[in-house]
C-alpha cells in the first residue's frame, strides 16, 4: 500500500455551529456506514444500502481499533504496533505502542490520511512515514476527531471526565458539565459540541471497549450545557461535517437513524440493516 497521510453535529440550536464553521446541506445520507461486531474477535464490516456488509477486517488480537470516515481502512494496535489495514495489505505505522487496552483506540483524521495514538499522556500523529506529537491529555480513551481537524476529544482512563485537545495549540482542556464518562462518539464541526457516554456515581465504568449502544448527551464544551436530542430510544449520535446530527434510534427489527439539521429538526429518517442491530457503529459515510 501506498501510504500517504494515514490517520480524519449536527447541533441542536441555531447557535450550536455558526454558518462559518459548517458547510450548507449537501444532500441525503446515504446510510453507508461502519459496524463492529464481536464473535471470538472483531469483524469489521462496511455496508452501503444494497449491498449488504463487507468484511474490512477480522481483528483476533486487537481491541483497539478504528475505521476511517471514507469507510475503506481500518487502524488497530496488536503487538505493540500501530496498523493499518487498506484492502488485503497491512502496514504498521507505529511501533511500542500500548496495547491490551479496550479504550485506548486510535483516531482517523477528517480525511482518513492520519491515524492520532496515544503514548503515555501524549497524544501522536503518523502518516506512516513521520510522527510528531500533538499534546498532552488526560482524555487518551476513544479519541474522536472533529471534522475540521482542529480538536481530539476523549475520556480520562479513570472515567474523571472528558478533555478537549487543541491540534493546534497542543493544550488540553476539561469539558465542563461532565464529570464521569465512558465513551466518547462524535465532536461537532469546530469541536463546540461532543456526543458521550455520561455515567452517575453508581455506575460501573465498563472494560473500555466499545460500547455496541448506549444513550448519548450531547454537551456543549465551552458552557457545559446538555443539549436536549428530541429523538425518543437514542443509542447513539455522529455529527456529519456539514453540521447535522445522525442519531441512531433502537428499533425491534432493526435500528434506525434519525438525521437533525441544525435547529434540532428531523429531515430524514434511515433503516439500518437488521443484521447490524446489536453491533457497534464504527463510522456514519
Amino acid at each position: 500500500m501506498k501510504f500517504v497521510s494515514v490517520l480524519g453535529a449536527v447541533a441542536l440550536v441555531v447557535t450550536a455551529v455558526p454558518p462559518a464553521q459548517a458547510a450548507e446541506r449537501t444532500g441525503p445520507v446515504s446510510g453507508a456506514a461502519v459496524y463492529a461486531r464481536y464473535d471470538d474477535g472483531y469483524r469489521i464490516a462496511h455496508h452501503r444500502p444494497g449491498s449488504g456488509l463487507k468484511t474490512l477486517a477480522e481483528l483476533k488480537n486487537s481491541v483497539q481499533f478504528a475505521a476511517s470516515p471514507d469507510g475503506r481502512k481500518v487502524a488497530y494496535v496488536a503487538g505493540g504496533a500501530l496498523r493499518v489495514r487498506d484492502g488485503g495489505k497491512v502496514t504498521t505505522v507505529a511501533r511500542r505502542v500500548q496495547d491490551g487496552t479496550p479504550c485506548l483506540t486510535p483516531a482517523w483524521s477528517p480525511d482518513s490520511r492520519r491515524v492520532a495514538y496515544v503514548t503515555g499522556s501524549k497524544v501522536r500523529v503518523t502518516d506512516g512515514r513521520t510522527s510528531k506529537v500533538l499534546g498532552k491529555t488526560r482524555g487518551v480513551c476513544h479519541l474522536t476527531w472533529s471534522p475540521d481537524g482542529r480538536y481530539l476529544a476523549g475520556y480520562a482512563g479513570t472515567t474523571d471526565g472528558v478533555y478537549r485537545l487543541d491540534v493546534k495549540t497542543g493544550k488540553s482542556v476539561r469539558v465542563k458539565g461532565v464529570k464521569l464518562a465512558n465513551h466518547v462518539q462524535s465532536l461537532s464541526p469546530g469541536g463546540r459540541y461532543v456526543v458521550v457516554r455520561t455515567l452517575g456515581p453508581d455506575d460501573p465504568g465498563g472494560d473500555g471497549g466499545w460500547p455496541v449502544w448506549f444513550t448519548p448527551t450531547v454537551v456543549d464544551t465551552v458552557t457545559g450545557r446538555r443539549v436536549p436530542i428530541p429523538v425518543k430510544r437514542a443509542i447513539g449520535a455522529f455529527y456529519l461535517a456539514d453540521g447535522r446530527l445522525v442519531v441512531r434510534v433502537r428499533g425491534q427489527a432493526a435500528n434506525t437513524w434519525a438525521v437533525l439539521d441544525r435547529r434540532g429538526r428531523v429531515t430524514e429518517r434511515l433503516t439500518e440493516p437488521s443484521a447490524a442491530s446489536e453491533q457497534s457503529l464504527l463510522q456514519v459515510l
